[in-house]
């Protein structure tokens, strides 16, 4: 064989003799590479990782059960130690009250659903031992039983606290009738109305008045959320001052109002990523159902109204709404119509509302609006949702608190834009229509014809059952008019006027004792010794009050739109049933508005005596 083959080194026979010698020891194997240790470890870190995901995700349940316990153990030595460090100021009280809610919220995720099921089970052992009749007969009667309670208690409060030292306040009841009247009257089909639902959400509306508005307590804890609730939206002026500069507030709306909108949704987002707002949601959603009777869907988004606007509440029940009675959808409309957003109630606080009060509208407004609703649009059909399956919140899909936080600033861009073009086109609109009006006026005779005037003597009626006194009635007629045609955002910038107008006069009597002013007959106050005229007057602090309550909604012609739209897109083929009960809904969630307006109105005596107290 030749030499030259054998030292060929491609030659298959030189490599096989190679690697046998290699594998005795007779030839040394060449030097391990670099790039191969590297390789080497990282292959390792690799094989490292996959078995620590793969752990992970075989005992996922059992990892996060720790971390919790560890979290919670944690939190209870922490608080322990605070309330031992320093209690009794009121930074340990507002740490007690979150502990306390936050401790309610996680046992009722847990074992809320076992309540509920057991007293249904409960319901059922008796209905297979009794018989359903008896177990029938027995449920009336308890029924009509609560019934009687419930309205004699009302019944001899109200006679005792309100009747005797202040009998101008039941006007207010005179009201509260009125109104359930006029939507029986004019209700789809009076004689399928359920009054269950009815008077079980005005009670439950009284009663959530009495504990805010007529306990010192109550009127103290709403009084105390307020004021948080307000130092928590100062902190939205950090941000604006470092985009606008430090003279921001020079132009109040464009850059302080609008600021606490995009602040605000970005804080409901992450609230809405960590949970919070659907164990809230969920658990004011079933108190509902089980005390009107009324169905998860319904309940639920009447919950979520509280918190979220009128198209962001129905996404919890999106799924649900192709297959949705018509009262239902009727009753989803008139929650939405009802309450306002947590996002632009923030806003209201700059005009000088209360925040306490702008609070206790949205809770009250939510059985008052399923209340409203069954009777002008009662239950026909029988619905096909499974109750389980709408309860079954899931969490926003952002990947962490970052993204939450972004994605809310972001959605609150459509909003902000909104809020600002339609506030711009109204007003303007507004000064076109009175412009007009005044010309016309003029051509017969008619000095200062304008649309507020016109509102003034409209919804006059509205004012005065609301138990406005009559000195008010026009300006709250007036502000009706606005909230109603254009929204409740013009109204509530029409009232911050009237309120800062109250400060002045308050101000021009204090400092002169002796002052003299003159009342116009367009309302306007003159104040003599100071020359400066109060354009539209001023308002009682008891109306300032039930305006708040009556305002507090998004029941107005611009929001049908937005309604039809929103919950359309939701719901494709449901657009025409939609686009049928939006007026009728528009109007069940206005007469909601009044009605807590109605209920405010009608506690003014104890709410002044609870406010002297506190102070």
């Amino acid at each position: 064989m030749p030499t030259s083959e054998l030292a060929a080194p491609d030659n298959p026979a030189f490599e096989n003799d190679s690697s046998d010698r290699a594998q005795n020891g007779d030839v040394p194997s060449p030097p391990e590479e670099p790039e191969d240790r590297g390789n080497r470890c990282s292959r390792g870190v690799g094989t490292l990782q996959t078995a620590v995901t793969s752990a992970y995700t075989k005992h996922e349940k059992a990892v996060w059960m720790v971390i919790k316990i560890l979290l919670m153990v944690g939190y209870i030595g922490y608080f322990g130690y605070a309330m031992y460090y320093r209690f009794g100021d009121e930074g340990s009280y507002r740490l007690m009250v979150v502990t306390v809610l936050g401790a309610f919220i996680i046992l009722w995720g847990i074992g809320g659903g076992y309540v509920v099921n057991g007293m249904k089970n409960i319901y059922g052992g008796c209905l297979r031992y009794y018989g359903s009749n008896r177990c029938r007969t027995f449920h009336l009667s308890l029924r009509w039983f609560l019934y009687v309670c419930a309205a004699v208690f009302v019944g001899v409060y109200t006679g005792v606290e309100i009747g005797v030292t202040q009998p101008r306040n039941l006007m207010s009841l005179i009201g509260i009738a009125a109104f359930i009247v006029v939507m029986y009257i004019t209700s789809v089909n009076p004689a399928r109305v359920n009054w269950h639902p009815v008077f079980w959400g005005m009670t439950i509306q009284y009663v959530f008045a009495c504990l805010i508005l007529k306990t010192t307590w109550g009127y103290g804890a709403f009084e105390w959320l307020g004021n948080r609730m307000t130092e928590i939206l100062d902190y939205s002026n950090t941000g604006a001052q470092f985009v606008f500069g430090d003279r921001y507030q020079d132009h109040l709306f464009a850059f302080k109002v609008l600021p606490v909108i995009v602040y605000f949704s970005s804080l409901i987002s992450v609230l809405y990523y960590l949970g919070a707002m659907q164990a809230i949601i969920r658990v004011l959603g079933r108190f509902l159902s089980f005390c009107l009777d009324t169905t998860a869907t319904e309940s639920l988004n009447a919950a979520g109204n509280i918190f979220a606007g009128q198209t962001e509440a129905p996404l919890m029940i999106r799924p649900f709404m192709k297959t949705m009675t018509k009262s239902e959808l009727h009753a989803v409309m008139t929650g939405g119509f009802a309450t306002v957003s947590g996002s632009v109630l923030g806003a209201y606080v700059t005009y000088g509302v209360k925040a306490n009060h702008l609070l206790a509208a949205s809770v009250m407004s939510a059985p008052a609006a399923l209340a409203i609703s069954k009777l002008t649009y009662p239950e026909t059909e029988i619905t096909k949702d499974n109750q389980k399956d709408v309860y079954k919140l899931k969490m926003d899909s952002q990947n962490n608190v970052i993204e939450a936080a972004s994605k809310g600033a972001s959605d609150a861009i459509s909003l902000v834009a909104n809020v600002a073009v339609n506030v711009m086109a109204f007003l303007a609109l507004l000064q076109l229509i009175d412009a007009s009006l005044t010309f016309l006026g003029d051509r017969v005779g008619i000095v200062g014809l304008t649309f507020p005037l016109i509102c003034s003597y409209v919804f006059y009626p509205i004012s005065y059952v609301m138990g406005i006194d009559p000195v008010d009635c026009r300006r709250m007629a007036r502000l009706i008019g606005f909230k109603t045609f254009t929204n409740e955002f013009v109204a509530y910038i029409e009232m911050g006027k009237l309120i800062d107008n109250g400060h002045i006069f308050d101000n021009y009597t204090t400092t002169l004792p002796n002052a003299t002013w003159v009342t116009q007959p367009n309302d306007d106050i003159f104040l003599t010794d100071w020359g400066q005229t109060l354009v539209g007057g001023i308002m009682l602090k008891r109306s300032q009050v039930i305006a708040t309550y009556a305002l507090c909604g998004f029941s107005n012609l611009g929001s049908m739109g937005i309604q039809i739209g929103g919950l359309g897109a939701m719901a494709p083929s449901r657009s025409g049933d939609l686009t049928q009960l939006a007026l009728r809904a528009m109007i069940a969630g206005n007469v909601a508005c009044f009605l807590t307006a109605c209920i405010a109105g009608e506690a003014d005596v104890c709410l002044q005596r609870a406010t002297k107290k506190i102070q």
